[in-house]
């Protein structure tokens, strides 16, 4: 009888280590899948925010290019509103050695932005700096509509949401002329809606920004009238 009790005592006390052992398997398992994990997740925020950073950086270097632009530009302007082709300037096209156009400046004191507005808009080009995707050219009569990235951080167009009624957004031309307009209004719309972009101005200048809302998948859209002294 007694001996029974020892086998079977025998076999609980296997089973219960056989059980011990799965379990720290599964732990130890467990613990390098989520210490893979976790190190890929790190390698690939610093690897996209050190991309992020480094494209900053070009679009810093765009503004000194737009200085040395401004010093060269004429006053022939190409007025044409037939958009998403870049401004042709005859005498200095501003360009870096990727092939950027520079076509002014972009300015809201607010947020603390100050980026170059690049002539055309691209996949790439929206990771450098803000782009005109439709209307006139800066300080020119119409709607200007300005695209910019939104990386839920401090750049580019990331705080678009703080912006309220008659905040101040200030554009400077390639003639270094500055213009401050004032936001009017701000909404979401989905993708496929254009209508941000309608160019009956009155004969006024008014700009339309726009950018993402990573949490809703909508469009974030600015809109500011010229401010009148």
């Amino acid at each position: 009888m007694n001996q029974i009790l020892y086998i079977k005592q025998d076999d609980e006390n296997h089973s219960q280590k056989r059980k011990k052992k799965s379990l720290n398997r599964f732990l130890k398992l467990q613990f390098v899948f989520s210490f893979i994990f976790a190190s890929l997740a790190i390698f690939f925020y610093f690897f996209f925010q050190n991309k992020s950073n480094e494209n900053e950086k070009i679009s810093k270097k765009l503004i000194a290019q737009y200085n040395i632009a401004s010093l060269y530009q004429s006053n022939e302007l190409n007025t044409s509103s037939d958009n998403i082709t870049p401004l042709e300037n005859k005498q200095f096209q501003v360009q870096s050695q990727n092939q950027f156009q520079v076509i002014g400046l972009i300015e809201i004191p607010k947020i603390h932005l100050t980026y170059p507005i690049l002539g055309s808009l691209s996949d790439e080009l929206l990771k450098i700096s803000p782009c005109k995707f439709y209307g006139p050219n800066p300080n020119e009569i119409g709607n200007l509509c300005i695209a910019g990235h939104n990386y839920d951080n401090y750049q580019f167009f990331s705080k678009l949401n703080q912006l309220k009624e008659n905040d101040t957004i200030s554009i400077y031309d390639l003639k270094k002329e500055k213009i401050d307009y004032l936001v009017y209004q701000s909404y979401e719309i989905s993708s496929d809606d254009l209508s941000c972009t309608n160019q009956e101005t009155n004969g006024l200048r008014e700009i339309t920004l726009v950018t993402c809302n990573n949490f809703s998948g909508k469009r974030l859209i600015v809109k500011a009238k010229e401010k009148v002294v």
